[in-house]
This record gives structure tokens, C-alpha cells and sequence, in this order.
């Protein structure tokens, strides 16, 4: 089992979250069940995923865990567009993290790729 609290990832997703809610407060009030809950939960989606991941026993569930993360941020970024077209509300350092996330997930999972499969919970009882 990994500590999430220790990726950077996760912690580029907790601060991606918290700017997102910061920013659906300025989208219309008719959005609260929408597009703005949306957004939020797939924001928190991508912090949450990476965490969920890293209590598994393996590098595969954590790879599983973190393309779902990268899923996410897509959604997001699909949302942040719908939100720009259709209201003309953009913060451009959204898109800047968001993107910058999405390349450090990316660079993580294709880390995860490269190592063969690791047990964090490997049993020390002696080869029989």
C-alpha cells in the first residue's frame, strides 16, 4: 500500500478541486444539478481515484486506478469547454493545471507501466 498524501499527483488534484469549486461559483445558479455538480465531482473524482489506488496491493490496480483519474480529468476538461462556449466563463489557469496534471498522471502511469507488478503486502514466510 502506497501513502497517496506523498504523490504529487494527488496533490495537484486536491488543488485542482479546490479551484474548480472556486470556479463553478461563478457559473449560473440554474447549473447547481448540471454542470456544475459535474465539474465537481469529477474534479474530486481525480484526487479520490489516485487515493482509492494506492490502497490496492499492486502496481496493475494502481495503473487501473490512475487511467480512471486520467478519465476524469478528460470529463473535466470536456466540462470546462461546455462552460466556455456556453456561458463565457473561463479561468485559463484551470486549463494550464489541468493539462499539467493530466501530463504528470500520464508520465506516473507509464512509470507504473514500465516496473514489473510489485506486492506491497508480499508474504515473508520462506519458499517452500
Amino acid at each position: 500500500m502506497k501513502n497517496f498524501r506523498k504523490l504529487m499527483i494527488w496533490e495537484q488534484g486536491m488543488e485542482l478541486a479546490k479551484q474548480v469549486y472556486a470556479f463553478t461559483t461563478a457559473l449560473p445558479p440554474k447549473e447547481q444539478f448540471g454542470l456544475i455538480s459535474q465539474m465537481n465531482r469529477c474534479s474530486v473524482s481525480i484526487p479520490s481515484n489516485i487515493a482509492e489506488g494506492c490502497s490496492h496491493n499492486s502496481d496493475i490496480e494502481l495503473k487501473r486506478f490512475i487511467e480512471i483519474a486520467i478519465g476524469s480529468s478528460f470529463e473535466l476538461e470536456t466540462q470546462l469547454l461546455l462552460a466556455k462556449e456556453i456561458y463565457q466563463k473561463e479561468d485559463v489557469s484551470l486549463f494550464v493545471e489541468l493539462n499539467r496534471l493530466q501530463k504528470m498522471m500520464n508520465a506516473y502511469h507509464s512509470k507504473l507501466k514500465a516496473t514489473p507488478n510489485t506486492n506491497y503486502h508480499q508474504s515473508t514466510a520462506p519458499n517452500s
